[in-house]
């Protein structure tokens, strides 16, 4: 495994404090304890029209604790935390995780999951590229993806900040079920976003990259020059009339409606019944044309793991298959509420990824024919309960498959059971925003609030 000089601690360092804290714990009588160690390092900068706006650096490292007593149905579980890694704290911790489970009231879902629902095979998923980067050139590539943008027009006047990040952490999970794992990862991003101003009309949009690998971080100028057309296109924005037309999803937005899709069929919302998708699982919730895939072991992806954050193995499997649900997700306490099995959930979902389409966006844009291309979207207008949706909203209108002109302060609404329903298309114009993969998603029928 890779390892860093940078870091603090080396990994058996790690590990001799997580055993260190499993056997106090024993001797305090708990049944179950579980614990986490981790540390971070890393570079963060901001430059705005060529000066530095910010330069940070960042470090830091804490210790997370839980203990169970009693066994279930009647298990009494404390939690508590430090920054402290001293022999003392490390012991003071635990006694106060101990302190504070005897005063809590038992639960008959908690505990350490089952030992066979651990992770034993632990492949390396080349999690971890560190950026040996200086300040000086973090600032330089800033400059550069900034100034490429600049260069672009003079109606790109301002900014509200070119910014690079390199970040670097480790951890080790251990429980007193035997199980003891971790490793290093990397993440790094660059993104830039620009104002641009035509007659007293200013219009923002941005763009960023982000990556475990240093070299796969997109260029800087490239970067720079498509967060500045963006901002550029939105000149000479207008409202429209309030209407009933298609809606096609930007790939990154297609990524927030999976996101829905996943706070929707999550352990708490089911079990607190809590979610328009209660009870969805073998069901029809989207259209045919939709699937998607847990993949957990994919190398180098942003949210790869073999293990949750509760040791239990995480394996790929379908999430919806031809717009059915074949899949929740589970960690240990919801799924014991829910009468079922944790789906190495714990921690949020894996690699999700939307099998796409065989169009590309100008083929998505051919397929809307008339409607609303929407890039932005505004505000939290979502309910979780009723699946009731709606988000202000900017984009593009579109006349037969063709980007005709800028819109601004409109509103979409729907319900998003229905919306789900309808897609009619998604893009083989895949794009990763962090745990998820999608390209752009149709939407037959929205409302679309204008003038």
């Amino acid at each position: 495994m890779k390892t860093d000089s940078r870091f603090t601690y080396s990994d058996s360092q790690m590990r001799e404090f997580a055993q260190t804290i499993l056997d106090h714990a024993r001797s305090l009588g708990a049944a179950g304890c579980e614990c986490d160690v981790s540390e971070g390092f890393g570079l963060s900068v901001t430059v705005r029209k060529g000066e530095i706006d910010t330069l940070e650096h960042n470090r830091d490292k804490g210790i997370g604790v839980s203990v169970h007593f009693g066994s279930r149905p009647h298990v009494k579980r404390g939690h508590a935390s430090t920054s402290d890694f001293s022999p003392a704290a490390l012991r003071q911790t635990v006694e106060a995780a101990v302190a504070i489970a005897r005063h809590t009231a038992e639960d008959d879902c908690a505990g350490l999951p089952e030992q066979a629902l651990l992770a034993r095979d632990l492949p390396d998923l080349d999690l971890y590229h560190p950026w040996h980067v200086s300040p000086e050139d973090a600032i330089e590539v800033a400059r550069r993806c900034e100034a490429a943008a600049f260069a672009l027009s003079p109606k790109l006047k301002n900014t509200e900040g070119t910014s690079l990040s390199a970040q670097h952490s480790q951890f080790v999970f251990a429980n007193s079920l035997g199980f003891m794992a971790g490793f290093p990862t990397s993440r790094h991003s660059l993104g830039c976003s620009m104002i641009a101003e035509e007659k007293g009309q200013m219009q923002r949009d941005d763009w960023y990259s982000s990556a475990r690998v240093p070299g796969q971080v997109a260029n800087p100028e490239a970067l720079g020059r498509y967060a500045g057309e963006r901002a550029l296109a939105r000149l000479r924005a207008r409202k429209i009339p309030t209407c009933q037309a298609p809606v096609l999803f930007e790939a990154p937005l297609a990524s927030g409606l999976v996101g829905h899709f996943v706070s929707a069929v999550s352990g708490g919302s089911l079990y607190r019944k809590s979610t328009f998708l209660l009870d969805s699982l073998g069901k029809q919730v989207f259209s045919p044309l939709v699937s998607i895939e847990e993949r957990p072991h994919e190398p180098q992806a942003m949210a790869s793991s073999p293990f949750d954050e509760e040791g239990v193995a995480t394996r790929e499997r379908s999430i919806v298959r031809d717009g059915v649900v074949e899949g929740y997700f589970l960690g240990t306490y919801s799924a014991r509420k829910l009468g079922m099995q944790s789906t190495g959930s714990a921690g949020g979902n894996h690699n999700l990824v939307v099998r796409p389409g065989t169009l590309d966006f100008r083929g998505m844009l051919k397929k809307l024919h008339r409607g609303l291309l929407v890039t932005e979207l505004l505000g939290q207008g979502m309910n979780l309960i009723t699946g009731d949706y709606s988000r202000g909203a900017a984009g593009y209108w579109v006349e037969n498959g063709e980007i005709q002109y800028p819109v601004e302060e409109i509103t979409i609404a729907g319900n998003l059971a229905e919306m789900f329903k309808s897609i009619a298309a998604v893009g083989n114009d895949v794009l990763v925003r962090g745990s998820r993969s999608s390209g752009s998603i149709l939407v037959e029928n929205m409302t679309i609030a204008g003038d």
